[in-house]
């Protein structure tokens, strides 16, 4: 009784000691990829959103219009540029295409998963005990993300890439990727007022001039009447077909939140701008906060990478894989956590990173998804991780 009892009130400690080297990393990540190939292949017939990328980059190759709204459910709804850089994986086969793609994914969930560890200041917890809660606290968002083929992964690489060089001094660098990730993710704009706040004027030149950049590829091969074209294009798609996807179970957007509990015709929108503004506005007062903080860029990130699926109305549970360092500081600070935030942080890490069909079944499942409960889930993190700030504990 009394292990139990000691687990229980420090349940992610463990005895100090090296992190396995990064051959013993290496060798894992490539069994568990090749182990999940092999089983997503026998249940998936293809990465349904690689392929989306993949008809664009086709698209590119023959100069035709990027946007269709006869696509259905599967539209390509990323920036023109995006396409551009999949044109490689157009230009093979295939089964090879999804081969390297997986496997490319597999290699940057790694990555993230190793940056993610090192952005915690002053850990606790040793390294791999992180990595393992880390992957169960994720492997929802991981499994989804590796099977549909999607980019979250990399988006979030790019993202903490640009706040630690913003905190590193390194501005221009900061500014870059910011504007390289918008065309990952468009809602890398997000984290915008973070990066010019950080790294002010020089950063944010930085960002318009690689959006500028972004935007010209398609000139090349589409002139610019036919950019524009692609551009209005990408406007109308990402405009029209949003409502529609409020009542996905998946969506745990404000606006998926608001249409679930007051129908679409509550205007959802309006009241969602409401809601991101004041988690903006929090987010904007812990950052006000930082001058104490050692390695502050973890819990920022944390709170933005939160808020980005809350803020987006096509905001999908599994795009919280971004979160993965506040994530982590979280659990690293479990100590100092008394036990009403305890509460609010494991009923939030259960309605959104262990919502899963199989460990719920159907009603349950069905209910939680149907009520906007993970949005409330992921608000309980959110709110964990300011106390954090609050108490200068990241």
């Amino acid at each position: 009784m009394s292990l139990i009892r000691r687990l229980f009130r420090d349940p992610f400690r463990a005895p100090a000691g090296p992190a396995g080297g990064p051959g013993k990393w290496t060798l894992l990540a490539l069994l568990l990829g090749a182990g999940a190939y092999v089983v997503f292949r026998s249940v998936r017939a293809e990465l349904v959103d690689f392929e989306v990328y993949r008809t664009a980059a086709a698209r590119v190759l023959e100069a035709q219009p990027l946007f269709r709204l006869d696509d259905g459910h599967y539209q390509y709804k990323y920036l023109p540029a995006f396409a551009f850089l999949v044109v490689p994986f157009a230009a093979m086969p295939k089964a090879l295409a999804e081969i390297l793609w997986f496997a490319a994914t597999v290699g940057l969930a790694s990555v993230f998963v190793w940056m993610s560890i090192q952005t915690v200041p002053e850990r606790r917890t040793p390294d791999d005990r992180l990595i393992w809660i880390g992957l169960l606290l994720t492997g929802k968002f991981l499994v989804k993300e590796i099977g549909f083929g999607q980019t979250n992964i990399l988006f979030g690489i790019v993202l903490l890439s640009a706040m630690l060089a913003a905190q590193r001094g390194r501005h221009v660098t900061a500014g870059v990727l910011a504007g390289v990730g918008v065309f990952v993710k468009p809602y890398a704009v997000v984290f915008l007022p973070w990066v010019g706040w950080m790294s002010g004027a020089i950063a944010l030149a930085a960002f318009l001039g690689a959006a500028a950049i972004g935007l010209l590829i398609p000139v090349p091969i589409y002139g610019w009447t036919g950019n524009l074209d692609l551009l209005r294009g990408w406007y109308e798609v990402v405009t029209t077909s949003t409502a529609h996807t409020l009542l996905g179970h998946e969506n745990i957007s404000f606006a998926s939140m608001w249409a679930k509990w007051w129908a679409p015709q509550a205007a959802p929108l309006a009241l969602a701008a409401v809601t991101s503004a004041a988690g903006l506005a929090l987010v904007g007062a812990a950052v006000a906060r930082r001058r104490h903080a050692v390695g502050p860029a973890c819990v920022e990130y944390g709170m933005l990478a939160i808020l980005v699926p809350l803020i987006s109305p096509q905001g999908w549970d599994y795009l919280l894989v971004m979160a993965l360092p506040g994530y982590l500081c979280l659990v690293d600070r479990w100590k100092e956590t008394p036990w009403p935030w305890r509460a609010a942080m494991c009923a939030g890490l259960f309605v959104t990173s262990f919502a899963i069909f199989d460990v719920m079944r159907r009603p349950l499942y069905m209910f939680v998804m149907n009520s906007g409960i993970p949005t409330l889930g992921a608000l309980a993190l959110l709110a964990c991780l300011l106390r954090l700030r609050w108490r200068g504990l990241a």
